[in-house]
């Protein structure tokens, strides 16, 4: 078999409304902020996306059936979510090749907290930092997003099924 047939790609998109009160949670980092998200875990869209995109491209369940929501998930990390995705990627034989996400939000503006980003989601998937992406956008104060309602993340996850390291 080539390579090509052990490849596999995952597409994902996470939104949430924001709350009064921070701190805001979002890639696994702790942010000063005056809002937060509404959701059952912590609220954290980028992990979210990311760890769906993850899942789909390894063919396991999504996310909201690895972690539904129940009271055993109230309020639960998404750090700690993450790092049991790449528990079932390690027992799969399942390789993250490449991560890339973005964030849609008028604010907190992504580009000054881009390498903290990137270093705790490669952490949580222990993999190097440059095969993780993050990127920032807004929506221009249009919509929801632009009118600070909430963010949401998109992320695509390049895998390899079958991997030996």
């Amino acid at each position: 078999m080539s390579l090509t047939e052990h490849v596999a790609v995952g597409l994902s998109v996470d939104a949430h409304k924001f709350k009064e009160g921070g701190p805001l949670v979002l890639g696994g980092i702790t942010i000063d902020f005056d809002k937060s998200m509404e959701g059952h875990s912590d609220g954290d869209v980028l992990m979210h996306a990311v760890m769906d995109a993850v899942l789909s491209a390894a063919d396991l369940p999504d996310l909201g059936e690895l972690f539904p929501g129940i009271d055993e998930n109230l309020d639960r990390s998404s750090v700690d979510m993450a790092k049991e995705v790449a528990r079932h990627l390690s027992v799969q034989g399942t390789r993250i090749l490449s991560l890339d996400s973005v964030v849609i939000a008028q604010a907190p503006k992504i580009s000054p907290l881009r390498d903290k980003l990137r270093q705790s989601i490669a952490d949580c998937f222990d993999i190097p930092k440059d095969r993780v992406n993050v990127k920032g956008k807004t929506f221009d104060h249009m919509g929801p997003i632009g009118n600070l309602e909430g963010i949401e993340a998109r992320a695509v996850a390049l895998v390899e099924r079958g991997a030996t390291s």
